[in-house]
């Protein structure tokens, strides 16, 4: 997702582009492996309205034209302050340095291949973060955005300054808008950064512009050495189902889970505990496809697929028409 000011993650997924794209002239080029991908936080909470409803999982292609009837099928189940602000815009790489507003080396825009995308039906979308500041949210609609998240907080001491604007200026422009929290699991509890997202920006109400709440979680940008926050992975299962229960008590929402394929491997040892009641996010860039799911989810909801393109901050894609995404806001 968008960063703010934290550098860490983008020359990972930068060379692993243009290795790749190297390589696909040569013809030598088959399938690149998942790069690491890294999260960036708001003003006061909306104030939640009625609670319908909640979704029960992620999104079933098959399910898509059915005109009604559970849009979320359950799927495999088994028992999921900062020095600068973090989040997933940029795929991971050595350790930020403090103070520095740009990533140290060469930048190579991350374009996903035209065949997956650029034909795709699919709703598109981005996220944002402090990084982008003051969007142009009519320019963004116009440029194909149909929804966005923004980054609301960070552990329990950082909530975004531009958050407020860009939540209300999305909602202006005509975009569904979530908001997003970058976890610190080194820093808090799940459950405490959860109730400081929900008073900053990360409530939701059926009023069918508001996506359900997100939990960016993934490579750690501030430690290289540490990048499952130092906890195992049972202790790290337990805080994504701590910040899980808390969102559900207070917004009557299970949260949208934003991960990579690698990280969920290494950081909680691919568990299933979260892919039959969990939406999954996907990160994946530069490739045609996201690849293998982590974790026993069967479908993914939202993929991020690039960390440029014709819409500011992160490029995104809804796994179904854009009626399903409205069906999927209004928690139903």
């Amino acid at each position: 997702m968008a960063r703010e000011h934290t550098p860490a993650r983008r020359r990972a997924g930068v060379l692993a582009t243009a290795t790749a794209a190297a390589l696909a002239l040569s013809g030598t080029a088959t399938a690149w492996a998942e790069p690491p991908v890294t999260g960036v936080p708001g003003e006061p909470p909306v104030s939640v309205g009625s609670r319908p409803l909640r979704q029960t999982g992620p999104l079933d292609p098959a399910a898509l034209l059915a005109p009604a009837g559970p849009m979320y099928p359950a799927a495999l189940r088994d028992p999921a302050a900062p020095l600068t602000p973090a989040g997933p815009m940029y795929p991971a790489a050595p350790l930020a340095r403090p103070g520095l507003t740009e990533p140290a080396g060469l930048l190579v825009p991350v374009m996903p291949p035209v065949s997956a995308v650029g034909r795709s039906k699919k709703p598109k979308g981005h996220d944002v973060s402090s990084h982008q500041k003051r969007v142009d949210w009519p320019e963004a609609r116009a440029g194909g955005a149909r929804f966005v998240y923004i980054k609301a907080t960070e552990s329990t001491n950082y909530h975004s300054p531009y958050f407020s604007g860009q939540y209300t200026g999305a909602r202006k422009a005509g975009l569904l808008r979530g908001a997003y929290h970058f976890a610190r699991p080194d820093r808090s509890s799940g459950a405490a950064q959860a109730r400081y997202f929900v008073r900053h920006g990360g409530d939701w109400r059926a009023d069918g512009w508001t996506l359900p709440p997100a939990l960016d979680i993934e490579y750690n940008p501030y430690s290289s050495a540490h990048q499952c926050y130092g906890l195992g992975k049972a202790r790290m299962v337990r805080w994504i189902r701590s910040f899980s229960d808390e969102i559900e008590r207070e917004t009557g929402r299970r949260p949208v889970i934003y991960t990579t394929t690698q990280w969920w491997k290494l950081c909680t040892g691919d568990s299933r505990a979260f892919s039959g009641s969990h939406a999954l996010w996907i990160a994946r860039h530069g490739t045609s496809r996201p690849g293998a799911l982590p974790g026993g989810w069967r479908y993914w909801t939202f993929w991020q697929y690039g960390t440029r393109g014709a819409l500011p901050g992160d490029q995104n894609l809804f796994n179904g028409p854009l009626s399903r995404l409205r069906i999927f806001a209004q928690g139903r």
